[in-house]
């Protein structure tokens, strides 16, 4: 998925660097990704710590996570699940394809009307064998993963979901085909959360704490209410232009509140190696996040530039630069 905020390009500066300050060998060690997202962070340190706690108030979030960081074992017949999938038309009465998809009269375009009917049939079909018991939770997050990520590519936008584009764009028109959402075997158990994570700091305890919360004023339950909706998958009126949910704000977006709620969680924390991502862009100075996690611990910070995030036309941005600076704070807590 092309995600905003997403560490894939930087993971080999966040694993080097989480190895000289903990130590290479973290097999007894558990480490939390507190604002998960995609689970990226989490998926690259699943087999080399001994256990992987994720957590995301996004319930699209919590379904990918339940995939790629909690399924551990291998799921019998998985694929054949799968083929089935591919194998059944779409229908013309779906939640996605009567408020998402153009031929509905619905006025919207997030999906080609044949990719909306799709995703309903499939969305349903999976929904039905798991209220029938006929397929495990572990299978259910891996089939419904799939179909997240595989919908996801088809997306009639510019990468998020905040808007969508006026003419179907060629990746749009491709037909939807879900492709199995692999996830890493290893014999550990991981658990996933979908909770505000200023709640959940203070019921949770480990070694290492990464955190990647929200750096600027964009909204994930907005800009990624379609997942949402697909993944949970119930009646509401959609509302506005695109189709909006009802969505929790994170206080990690509001520059009034983000400073003391990010003290908060520090000084909650019951990890001792606190890593937190964020970049020069972002709510919070560099000096505000020093002088907060000083207070905490032996504090230091190292830095990386990478090519930044894009999901709009550059004379649009406030930002123009294509490169920004992303910072690693890092606490070792008293």
């Amino acid at each position: 998925m092309n995600y905003i905020g997403s560490k894939y390009s930087l993971l080999p500066f966040l694993v080097s660097t989480i190895e000289e300050v903990v130590g290479k060998d973290l097999s007894d060690k558990v480490f939390c990704d507190l604002f998960a997202g995609t689970g990226i962070v989490g998926r690259a340190f699943k087999t080399r710590v001994k256990k992987i706690i994720a957590n995301d108030m996004e319930y699209y979030s919590y379904v990918i996570n339940k995939n790629y960081i909690e399924n551990h074992t291998f799921i019998e017949g998985k694929e054949k699940y799968i083929d089935v999938l591919n194998s059944i038309d779409g229908i013309n009465d779906g939640f996605i394809y009567n408020n998402y998809c153009l031929g509905s009269g619905s006025g919207r375009q997030y999906f080609s009307d044949q990719n909306g009917m799709k995703i309903d049939s499939v969305r349903t079909l999976i929904g039905h064998w798991k209220d029938l018991g006929q397929i495990s939770d572990n299978l259910y997050y891996f089939l419904l993963c799939s179909l997240l990520e595989s919908a996801d590519k088809l997306a009639n936008t510019a990468s998020v979901y905040g808007a969508f584009l006026k003419q179907l764009k060629a990746s749009a028109q491709k037909p939807l085909m879900i492709e199995s959402a692999e996830y890493a075997i290893n014999d550990n158990n991981h658990i996933v959360y979908c909770e505000d994570a200023n709640k959940l700091i203070k019921t949770i305890h480990g070694d290492i704490l990464y955190l990647d919360p929200p750096y600027n004023s964009r909204q994930y339950g907005a800009n990624y209410h379609i997942l949402n909706t697909i993944a949970e998958y119930k009646n509401f009126i959609p509302k506005g232009k695109t189709g909006l949910r009802d969505y929790t704000r994170s206080q990690y977006c509001s520059k009034q509140k983000v400073s003391e709620a990010f003290e908060t969680l520090i000084r909650e924390a019951k990890f001792k190696y606190i890593f937190l991502s964020y970049n020069n862009e972002g709510l919070m100075s560099p000096q505000t996040i020093s002088t907060i996690m000083s207070k905490y611990g032996e504090y230091s910070v190292v830095s990386q530039s990478y090519q930044r995030f894009k999901a709009d036309k550059t004379e649009n941005r406030n930002h123009k630069a294509n490169k920004t600076t992303e910072y690693l704070h890092i606490l070792v807590k008293r």
